[in-house]
C-alpha cells in the first residue's frame, strides 16, 4: 500500500540519542574492566593483602577528604551569610570533593584520577577546561532547554509552537463573581 505522500525516512521515526547516551555506557563498562584487570594484576605482583589495605587506604583518605572539603565549604557559607556578603565560589570545592569520591570507588585508576585531582595545578586547569565547555554549551543552547536560565511558565498551543507567560490563579468566589449567569 502506497501513501502517496513523501517517504518516511528513519529520522522522523525515532530521536536520534546523544552521543553521551550512546558511548557512557561502553565507557563505563571499559573503566570497570581496566580496574579489575588492574587490581588482579597488582595482587599477583604485590600478594592480595597489598591490595585490600590499598583499597581501605583509599577509602579512608578520600573520606577525609570530603569531610575537610566540606566542612570548607560550610565555613565559607557561613561567614558570607553573617557578613551578610553574596556567598563566594569556592574554588576547587567540587573538584577535592570529587577526587576524595574517587579515593573512595574502589580501583587503582580511579585512586590515581583522585589524587591527581587534589592538586592546586590540576584543580585550576579542570577547572578553567570545566568552564569554557559550560559557557560553549551555554552559548550553544536554544531557549527552552537547559541553557535557558530563566525558565518561565509555558503554554503548549496545538500547533506545537511555545508561548511564554505567566499563570495567574483567582480565588473562586472572585471568579463566580465575575461571570455572568447561565440563562438561556
Amino acid at each position: 500500500m502506497t501513501t502517496g505522500g513523501a517517504p518516511t525516512t528513519p529520522s522522523t521515526d525515532r530521536p536520534r540519542r546523544s552521543r553521551l547516551r550512546r558511548y557512557l555506557p561502553l565507557g563505563i563498562a571499559a573503566w570497570l574492566v581496566l580496574e579489575i584487570w588492574l587490581l588482579t594484576q597488582v595482587a599477583g605482583a604485590a600478594g592480595g593483602l597489598t591490595v585490600f589495605l590499598l583499597l581501605v587506604a583509599g577509602v579512608v583518605v578520600g573520606s577525609v577528604v570530603i569531610k575537610r572539603a566540606g566542612r570548607r565549604a560550610f565555613r565559607n557559607l557561613n561567614e558570607s551569610l553573617q557578613s551578610g556578603a553574596a556567598p563566594t565560589r569556592s574554588e576547587g570545592n567540587a573538584l577535592v570533593m570529587l577526587g576524595g569520591l574517587l579515593l573512595i570507588i574502589p580501583g587503582m585508576v580511579s585512586d590515581v584520577v583522585g589524587l591527581l585531582l587534589l592538586l592546586p595545578p590540576v584543580q585550576k586547569a579542570v577547572g578553567r577546561l570545566a568552564g569554557r565547555a559550560f559557557e560553549r554549551t551555554l552559548r550553544k543552547s536554544a531557549p527552552g532547554t537547559l541553557g535557558d536560565a530563566v525558565q518561565q511558565a509555558r503554554i503548549h498551543r496545538p500547533d506545537g509552537k511555545v508561548v511564554q507567560g505567566e499563570v495567574i490563579r483567582q480565588d473562586n468566589r472572585e471568579a463566580e463573581q465575575q461571570r455572568p449567569p447561565l440563562t438561556s
